[in-house]
């Protein structure tokens, strides 16, 4: 390729980094203007047929309006409880827990959305998580921040196992079953030395990032509690994939996680004697925090968590292929086949979508709870109203991105952007493939938003880039997970989703600064450990 070839692939890249992470500017500003240049790039560079650009680009905006929907559901279920005085009760019940702010972000962020990843992925865990931790005091930007993080692991099995049955499975040529699962165990076993410190990490970023005390101390000072709970997910996780496959290690792993750090963590097992909490200064002992409970409105403590409870049992059964429901809810599908006479095409189902689920949940809650039809209105004016500048975003940026993955067809005679800038990485760094693997899965995930998408693109290219720089195909194809793993805490849609559902709108950049170095932390030592393995 040529230089200028070179910058017009890259840029989707460039044009994010430069304008959200360096120039600090709003994504509702950023996105757009990187959808313009990236599409005038495209066309004149790239050469990409004028029909082909409109096609992709309305494809990316059909995809962004399944992505406002989530977004959507999730903030009018989570205004529902805030109406209801659910929320409030949710507090109380995490402060009877453990009131230490760094266990419940780990039952929280870690566990409870890895169950959400587990069932229905695609944003969903961090779309929840974020605002639970907002309700509980944490500042918008660390709750989106951490939860971002928090949305790795669990990926690899998200969407009751999508991102294997699907990304792997289908995106490299003449892989059996038994290599299928063999990738899976692969990676589980890489995560449990990797993904088990990823707790640690959240809370130390809690404490050294978002605290008033900037300290690096209290954080490590819960480094047993929280290399426990990072076991207590991946343990589980890599025996349910053994047993049982890939469709549920991420949901099963995730609920016997929580029985185990939440009845650790009421008996205080492994943690420090004091907690530690966002005002030490007012609040200094667990028994000063129970006595601020006589405030809360009088509702028992199951029903306030009953609207996520029937979120999560929705979402699993909507999932399983084995029942009936996932078909019944996809029947009802809108299709858009050849746009504008291209080979592209875009479907959608409706009521599959979690925002669906979530919507239908808030309205039940409102009943549920003892809410009033003007709880439920003013929940979804807010709703509305908080939503807009995400949809400015995600307009730019999905469509972007469609024009992106879609720029096969050209003039020029040359591949998809992201095949090209592999494939050029790969004629310098074929020698140091192992350490490259998880970096091009992190790359799918950031522009496509999916793990699944990024196994999908790049599995048939990291099957021959095995061959070529003669490693175990399991081995590349697990590093691909992982790092498709790792590019969720950094994907330009993810991102802008989870800021919406707080009204953090201008601050993706600097979620991208926080949620950039873990991501590298995950592609680089996932590689160590499969060095360490070949050795």
């Amino acid at each position: 390729m040529t230089a200028l070839q070179w910058i017009t692939a890259a840029m989707p890249l460039l044009s994010v980094f430069v304008l959200l992470v360096l120039l600090r500017l709003p994504a509702r500003r950023a996105m757009p203007l990187s959808f313009v240049i990236c599409g005038l790039l495209a066309y004149l560079v790239w050469q990409m047929p004028v029909v082909q650009l409109a096609a992709a680009t309305a494809e990316g905006l059909v995809i962004a309006a399944t992505i406002l929907w989530i977004v959507f559901g999730a903030i009018l279920l989570l205004n529902v409880l805030r109406q209801t005085g659910a929320i409030d009760v949710i507090k109380a019940g995490f402060a009877a827990i453990s009131p230490d702010k760094r266990v419940q972000l780990i039952i929280i962020a870690w566990l409870f959305g890895s169950f959400l990843e587990g069932a229905a992925g695609f944003g969903t865990p961090a779309a929840i998580a974020a605002p639970l931790l907002v309700a509980l005091g944490f500042t918008p930007l660390s709750a989106v921040v951490l939860a971002l993080v928090a949305d790795s692991s669990a990926v690899s099995f998200g969407a009751v196992g999508t991102p294997v049955l699907v990304g792997i499975a289908q995106g490299v040529p003449g892989i059996d079953a038994d290599t299928v699962l063999q990738v899976a165990l692969t990676a589980i076993s890489i995560d449990i030395a990797v993904a088990s410190w990823l707790p640690l990490l959240m809370v130390v970023m809690l404490t050294r990032f978002f605290s008033s005390k900037r300290s690096w101390r209290d954080g490590l000072a819960i480094a047993p509690f929280a290399l426990l709970s990072g076991l207590a997910f991946t343990l589980p996780a890599y025996l349910v994939a053994l047993l049982l496959g890939p469709e549920f290690p991420s949901v099963l792993g995730a609920l016997i996680g929580l029985a185990i750090i939440c009845t650790a963590a009421r008996y205080r097992v492994l943690l420090p004697a004091r907690p530690w909490l966002f005002d030490a200064d007012n609040i200094t002992t667990e028994a000063a925090v129970q006595s601020r409970l006589v405030t809360i409105p009088t509702m028992p403590l199951w029903r306030a968590w009953l609207p996520y409870g029937l979120v999560a049992v929705l979402l699993v059964l909507s999932r399983i292929p084995g029942l009936p429901f996932k078909q019944g809810l996809q029947q009802f599908a809108w299709h858009w086949p050849a746009i504008f006479g291209t080979e592209l095409s875009v479907s959608v189902s409706p009521l599959y979508l979690p925002g669906s689920l979530f919507v239908l949940v808030a309205l039940l809650s409102c009943y549920l709870l003892r809410g009033s039809t003007s709880m439920l209105l003013t929940s979804c004016r807010h709703s509305y109203q908080m939503l807009l500048p995400s949809a400015i975003a995600l307009a730019g940026a999905v469509p972007m991105v469609r024009i992106f993955l879609q720029s096969d067809v050209n003039t020029a005679g040359l591949p998809a952007m992201p095949i090209a800038l592999a494939t050029e990485a790969a004629r310098y760094l074929a020698d140091s493939w192992l350490w490259i693997a998880p970096f091009v899965g992190a790359l799918g995930s950031f522009i496509a938003g999916s793990a699944t998408f990024s196994n999908l693109m790049f599995g048939s290219f990291q099957q021959a880039m095995a061959a070529e720089a003669n490693l175990p195909l399991t081995l590349t194809l697990a590093l691909q997970m992982l790092g498709a793993n790792a590019g969720n805490m950094i994907c330009v849609v993810n991102v802008v989703a989870a800021a919406s559902v707080v009204n953090l709108h201008g601050r993706e950049g600097d979620i991208i600064r926080y949620t950039l170095w873990p991501m590298l932390f995950y592609c680089l030592a996932a590689s160590s450990v499969a060095w360490l393995l070949l050795r």
